[in-house]
């Protein structure tokens, strides 16, 4: 049996979401197909991450600016959270903590309680993508304003207590429904967009231009922090212990096994909508001289006149509000585990959503009401890049613990891995210092 306790300063006894901790049996002995399908489900959770409201407007603008070029950006983001999320999962099943935990029982409290902050940060500002992104498709699709709109949005906490109540795999399935719903929209969108299909593959291959193009370098940064989103390394790490996958070395492997091909299948899918979104943008607003399009509302309205078609926008619209809905779930999961790993407090999931929300709805309603609507776009966009600085507070301290055996036991992370993560997490903090630089002496 791997006990990798010694690593650590104590003994973990209360486990993330204690609620559905190791509720989902783990049949064995039947044929691999089921095996797998009992661990299906976290990865796709994760994978929400690829397509929240404040991803789309970094994605349509990019398009819209920049054609395929970004395409590249997307793949990157893709490989750097298949292998981050990897992680997750292995220090999850080898320790027996999630990455808040570990936080909490690695570090001093002058340094916990910071990245507690951070993380917390981090959760508001994607909050603030799912509160704008949720009420713009409220109000493309019923006609309902802005101000109302956020508003609404805070009554998804009743959605989340009813989900609970059913089962984590009830809430795994409306996850993955409400993706495949996504999935069907934009299948349908870009068909009726007609993409230069050599262009997009062209699009994959890297440029330097990324970099030396301070506006393409802000949006690029953008798509990797709407992308390879630090609460997700959080939740991962909390929502592969729902499964009851025993606890010898032998159990472990094959339970690390299927959480990984679970996740990385998953993330796989959500690159395929991700790029989506930039496809879409460049096909049908780059293509026709539209370089200006950040607010989602906007391309909504140019959708039927460039494409000639009314069901798009509703397309448009129900992918987004379906996006808003997935999000508002799995965010809510990551602020339990953050807020119960790191000060162990343990809150009413009702009370944890009402307050990141107000935090969310503030900023969201204060620009709204002095810029207008118009103005929400650059919003998303910000609190991306802001998700972007963060991530490295988060990506250290996972590919620290997953490299100690101490820690990990058998399970330690090959060094192969380790290198990997820890050049995403150079480059993650090089683009942070570049971007700041060229704000501070050129602007954007």
């Amino acid at each position: 049996m791997s006990t990798p306790t010694q690593g650590w300063r104590r003994q973990n006894d209360r486990p993330s979401l204690s609620e559905v901790f190791r509720s989902i049996a783990v049949t064995t002995g039947t044929t691999p197909f089921r095996r797998f399908f009992a661990f299906v489900g976290p990865g796709y959770l994760v994978a929400v991450g690829y397509m929240d409201p404040g991803n789309w407007a970094t994605s349509l603008s990019g398009g819209a600016m920049f054609g395929y070029a970004l395409l590249t950006v997307a793949l990157l983001s893709n490989i750097m959270a298949i292998l981050l999320q990897s992680l997750c999962a292995r220090l999850a099943i080898a320790s027996g903590r999630d990455l808040a935990q570990a936080c909490r029982d690695a570090y001093p409290a002058w340094v916990a309680w910071p990245l507690w902050i951070f993380a917390e940060l981090a959760i508001i500002a994607t909050d603030l993508a799912e509160v704008i992104g949720t009420a713009i498709g409220l109000n493309l699709l019923f006609g309902i304003p802005l101000e109302i709109g956020i508003f609404i949005t805070a009554g998804d906490v009743f959605l989340i207590l009813w989900l609970q109540n059913k089962g984590f795999r009830k809430i795994e399935a409306l996850i993955i429904a409400l993706l495949m719903v996504i999935a069907v929209c934009f299948v349908l969108q870009i068909a009726m967009a007609d993409p230069d299909w050599g262009a997009v593959i062209k699009g994959f291959a890297p440029t330097t231009e990324i970099v030396t193009n301070p506006a393409m370098l802000y949006l690029a940064l953008g798509i990797i922090g709407a992308t390879v989103m630090p609460h997700n390394l959080y939740l991962h790490s909390g929502i592969v212990q729902t499964r009851a996958y025993g606890d010898t070395t032998g159990e472990k492997r094959h339970a690390l096994r299927m959480a990984t091909w679970d996740s990385t299948i998953a993330l796989m899918f959500a690159l395929t909508i991700n790029a989506s979104i930039l496809i879409l943008a460049a096909a049908t607003f780059q293509a026709n001289g539209e370089h200006e399009v950040v607010e989602i509302d906007r391309a909504h309205a140019l959708l039927t006149p460039l494409l000639g078609s009314s069901l798009a926008p509703i397309l448009f619209g129900i992918s987004l509000l379906a996006c808003g809905l997935n999000a508002t779930v799995t965010a809510t999961m990551a602020g339990q585990i953050v807020m119960e790993g790191f000060v162990a407090l343990r809150i009413p999931p009702w009370a944890r959503r009402l307050v990141t929300r107000m935090l969310a709805i503030a900023p969201a309603m204060a620009v709204i009401l002095i810029w207008g609507s118009k103005e929400t776009g650059q919003l998303l966009i910000l609190s991306q890049v802001v998700l972007s600085f963060q991530l490295p507070f988060a990506i250290v301290p996972l590919v620290m613990f997953t490299a100690s055996r101490a820690k990990m036991g058998d399970l330690v992370a090959p060094r192969w891995l380790t290198a990997a993560c820890a050049v995403i997490a150079v480059v993650i903090i090089a683009l942070n210092v570049n971007l700041l630089y060229t704000v501070a002496m050129e602007g954007l």
